[in-house]
């Protein structure tokens, strides 16, 4: 009996002996609000990561957004995250935003750029806003602290000539807050940088009578011209409810992002799992229907790709260093 037991012993120790001789890699992958699309993003492709069984598992988890996310992989509390390409850009080279000042995260790794993140500036028709100039004294959802979208509300506003303070209130709340200031008419107009589609978006415009702010003209060119990693974007006609006409925007991208502390192996495997099947990650969200590609996916990077990356894409016969 006893050497049965210790034949057992043995043998469970054999398993635990070849599984951490395998290596099974955990990654935790931060994403944004469960209103947003970061959220399903991230669940899916953690989802493919774990379910192709390569010895990678993976798990998302709603945060604050982008700037949470960077400073999150600098502290190691994250291994991966969905951002806006402008706030790692910012995040990698330490400037840009002060949670960042002198702070470069230099192991900051791109793994993907995944779709375009459209500014969306939606505004109560009762509010009589047209313009972005129309904002002053006006009471707007600017975004959460920290968040991506903060960011870009201070720039475009900047655009037009205007700042925080010309606000009547600046009101700081997730996009779920946001959606019930606005219905409950707490709020005049809302900023949100999201992919096309989004739920939080799509509920405004259920429930309330709406009207897409454009970010266009002049205006539109001297904030590319000042931060590059913008590009113009229309959002189409029919995109939600009420928005019976193409209105031009801008956008920076969505982008998967890691650090050099993840090993070279895990990220081939995680890049091979989620992405290797470019069917099965388009069918995760819209936004990855519409505009992910291979070759978009290494345009625009905020920073250098990680090893893993660049021997996933090699594969699919993508130039990349």
């Amino acid at each position: 009996m006893k050497h049965r037991k210790r034949l057992l012993t043995a043998a469970v120790l054999g398993t635990a002996a070849l599984a951490a001789a395998q290596g099974t890699t955990f990654l935790t992958i931060g994403s944004g609000a469960t209103t947003g699309v970061y959220f399903p993003v991230a669940t899916g492709m953690a989802k493919l990561i774990t379910d192709a069984n390569t010895g990678v598992r993976a798990n998302a988890r709603s945060t604050g957004g982008s700037v949470f996310n960077m400073t999150a992989l600098g502290t190691g509390e994250l291994d991966a995250a969905v951002t806006q390409n402008d706030v790692a850009y910012y995040a990698y080279r330490g400037t840009g935003l002060q949670a960042f000042q002198g702070k470069a995260n230099s192991k900051l790794r791109t793994m993907a750029v995944l779709y375009p993140e459209v500014l969306h500036v939606v505004a109560r028709k009762d509010a009589r806003i047209n313009s972005i100039a129309d904002l002053k004294g006006k009471r707007v959802v600017i975004g959460d602290l920290g968040s991506g979208t903060e960011q870009t509300a201070r720039q475009v506003l900047e655009a037009y000539g205007l700042n925080f303070d010309d606000l009547g209130q600046a009101l700081r709340v997730s996009p779920a807050q946001g959606i019930t200031l606005m219905q409950d008419k707490r709020a005049d107009a809302l900023f949100y940088t999201v992919g096309v589609g989004a739920s939080a978006i799509s509920q405004i415009a259920q429930t309330v009578d709406i009207k897409m702010v454009p970010v266009a003209g002049n205006q539109a060119a001297a904030l590319i011209k000042k931060y590059p990693f913008y590009v113009r974007y229309n959002v189409p006609a029919r995109s939600y409810k009420g928005v019976g006409a193409t209105v031009p925007s801008v956008a920076v991208q969505a982008t998967l992002v890691t650090t050099s502390d993840v090993s070279t192996d895990a990220v081939y495997r995680a890049m091979r799992a989620a992405f290797g099947n470019e069917e099965a990650l388009k069918a995760l969200h819209p936004a990855l229907a519409q505009n992910f590609s291979y070759a978009k996916a290494v345009k625009g990077l905020p920073a250098p790709l990680h090893p893993g990356a660049v021997r996933f894409f090699r594969e699919k016969g993508v130039n990349v260093r």
